[in-house]
């Protein structure tokens, strides 16, 4: 299964596990003193009643409730069942008011309970950080009164929060400790769900084997549930999605059949068939696919399930892809991206952005640059979130321990007060320190992301010149073997029909004959040049590079020349080389733009002795290299040529232009 129905498998099924029953929502309440409460709540979830009278219900345990030690609990069920009629108001409002007497009356189980609400609050607004730190004290607070079953639960949320974020080894390791505590109390519901989550989670890692192995251990737990009714069986579904990436087709197929048996929702069955169409298509049976991609459309336009829409419509352009009609694959692939931009789904964006790139050739520059430069903005915010969420977990712990603290040794504080604002400013100074290390840290990865996403780019497009060539010689050769030889049959013919011709006939039956000739000669020529096959890698690299002077010089109002020697052979270059050459030239390309003032500029590239050369000149101000200090441009140049293990030199002076010369050995 590809990228994007895995995506929408993971956030639909955790999302049903981590909703289902939710409106019975973990209430353990001791409300029996007050008959009132009850019946009015109770009311309150008659779905037959209206939603005004359902609320008025609510209200009238409102006027029932007494400031005894039951307020905070019954007062958080009645603010959670405001949320539940979609009242955010009243929730809001109740919520906080039960919290914070809870607070005070250090009702441990209410204050998690109506984080808990919070979390649940914020999860379903895709809120996730604040979702994850309700669920962080809800967790806190739980384990405090040993509360092992909601334990467990607000570690599978958040589990599930981390892996929305790619944080995958985080979220494996709360999936495994929510399982330890539902072995203990024998939940196979939740156990079927945690096991299903974590194959979901190895799929994204490319872990096929481990994924199947956890599909197969939460079916083992799914058979033990009793009341399989309510909950829905994914798992046949996620183990066809990994047959599918490992590219057993036809078990993937017997897989989706299995589940296409059971009882399944429209939405669900809307993914099956979608899935099982692709699957044909990787097997290269079309029969009856593009009616079983469409129908799937057709259940989630009826359904307005957008994020479906979007997975269809990436599959039909894959669709006509395989058939090479690149215009309807090409249409697809853009309602695609307008609708993952809607959507704001940024992994679907990327992915159409690359399906865009692979099939508009004309435009495939702009759609890869546009995917280099969202995927890199994507990147640093995931990365921000999941520090967001350790540096949750890491106060939330720190505040415990200090509480606990504080608590036990509050006399020993006092006396010792200076000592702890020293230790205090300690623990300050190495938190900051901490925070510079992650951002350098973090700037390294980003480093490394944008340089193996650039060397994807660059195999994509030697891989489409390579194509490019393979067309070019068979069309010379159908020129030069099939079209050339029947020409040549037929003026051969002809030549035999000359001798039962007048002679005046014969004059312009010899003038046709020689301009077939003529033709001939034409195609002989057009085949050869056709078959002169040179180097793809070369054209390709060089190809991006000229782009990039295009690009530039119509920004910087500049005119240039590129001087390409073709004895350097760019296959045998390194891709991490060339992607540290394509960001320099980038580099000083914008520095010539942002304050040389440049009317030309010239870039050479030419090897000698094994020592690449590439020496980009301009005719602009220049500078006195001596006095001027350097800039973040000229840093981030002379970091690169390191890296590669080059040699750089900077010959400039004031009204003379800029020269950089660099040097790499190969």
């Amino acid at each position: 299964m590809n990228y994007f129905n895995r995506k929408i498998f993971l956030f639909i099924i955790l999302f049903i596990s981590l909703n289902q029953n939710i409106f019975s929502k973990k209430r353990s309440l001791d409300i029996t003193k007050n008959d009132s409460i009850i019946h009015w709540i109770k009311l309150s979830k008659q779905k037959s009643l209206s939603l005004t009278k359902r609320k008025l219900n609510l209200f009238k345990a409102i006027k029932h409730l007494k400031k005894d030690k039951d307020y905070s609990k019954n007062l958080s069920e009645i603010a959670y069942r405001f949320y539940i009629l979609k009242d955010t108001v009243n929730f809001l409002k109740l919520n906080k008011k039960a919290q914070t007497w809870a607070i005070q009356r250090k009702d441990t189980f209410t204050i998690a309970d109506t984080h808990w609400s919070y979390a649940y609050y914020y999860k379903n607004d895709e809120i996730y950080d604040k979702a994850y730190q309700h669920y962080n004290e809800a967790f806190q607070n739980f384990k405090f009164i040993k509360e092992e079953y909601k334990m467990a639960r607000m570690l599978f949320a958040m589990a599930f929060i981390k892996g929305l974020y790619r944080d995958y080894a985080g979220s494996e390791v709360q999936t495994l400790q929510s399982i330890k505590i539902f072995k203990r109390l024998i939940n196979n519901e939740w156990l079927y769900r945690a096991y299903n989550h974590l194959g979901l989670l190895q799929i994204d890692i490319k872990e096929y084997d481990k994924a199947l192995f956890y599909f197969n251990k939460s079916l083992e737990y799914f058979s033990k549930i009793e009341n399989k009714e309510k909950v829905y069986l994914a798992s046949y579904n996620n183990i066809g999605n990994v047959y599918l990436e490992k590219g057993l087709y036809k078990k993937a197929i017997e897989t989706y059949n299995i589940d296409l048996k059971n009882k399944v929702s429209l939405v669900d069955y809307a993914t099956l068939i979608d899935n099982k169409a692709l699957a044909k298509l990787y097997l290269k049976d079309t029969n009856e696919i593009k009616n079983t991609f469409f129908k799937a459309l057709s259940i989630r336009d009826s359904l307005k399930n957008k994020t479906g829409i979007l997975t269809s419509k990436l599959n039909i352009s894959n669709y006509y892809k395989y058939l090479n009609d690149t215009i309807n694959a090409i249409k697809y692939a853009n309602e695609a991206l307008i609708l993952a931009k809607e959507l704001k789904n940024g992994r679907d964006y990327l992915a159409s952005l690359n399906q865009l790139a692979n099939l508009d050739i004309y435009n495939q520059k702009k759609y890869f640059d546009r995917y280099i430069e969202f995927n890199d903005s994507l990147v640093i915010a995931e990365r921000r979130t999941q520090n967001k969420f350790t540096r949750i977990e890491f106060e939330t712990d720190e505040y415990i321990a200090e509480t606990k603290r504080l608590n036990q040794q509050r006399i020993w504080i006092i006396v010792t007060s200076i000592g702890g604002i020293l230790i205090l400013s300690l623990l300050y100074f190495l938190r900051v320190q901490k925070v510079r290390n992650e951002k350098l840290l973090l700037e390294a990865e980003q480093q490394q992301a944008n340089e193996e996403v650039y060397v994807l780019t660059l195999q994509q497009q030697a891989k489409l010149e390579e194509e490019r060539i393979n067309e070019r010689n068979r069309i010379s050769a159908e020129l030069h073997d099939s079209i050339l030889g029947k020409l040549f049959g037929t003026r051969v013919n002809l030549g035999f029909l000359a001798m039962a011709m007048q002679p005046e006939t014969q004059v312009k039956h010899q003038s046709f004959l020689d301009e077939l000739q003529d033709i001939e000669k034409e195609i002989r020529d057009v085949s050869h040049k056709l078959s002169d096959n040179f180097d793809s890698s070369n054209v390709n690299f060089t190809n991006i590079i000229e782009q990039l002077l295009k690009d530039k010089s119509a920004l910087g109002n500049f005119k240039y020349q590129f001087n390409f020697d073709e004895n350097i052979v760019w296959k045998n270059i390194t891709e991490i080389t060339k992607v540290n050459l394509y960001r320099i030239i980038q580099e000083a390309l914008q520095n010539i733009i942002k304050h040389a003032k440049a009317k030309n500029v010239i870039l050479g590239a030419s090897i000698k002795k094994n020592v690449l050369q590439i020496t980009l000149q301009d005719d602009g101000i220049g500078f006195n290299t001596e006095k001027k200090k350097k800039g973040i441009g000229i840093k981030n140049i002379n970091s690169r040529v390191v890296k590669i293990g080059g040699t750089i030199d900077l010959l400039s002076e004031e009204n003379k232009g800029t020269t950089l010369v660099i040097k790499i050995p190969l």
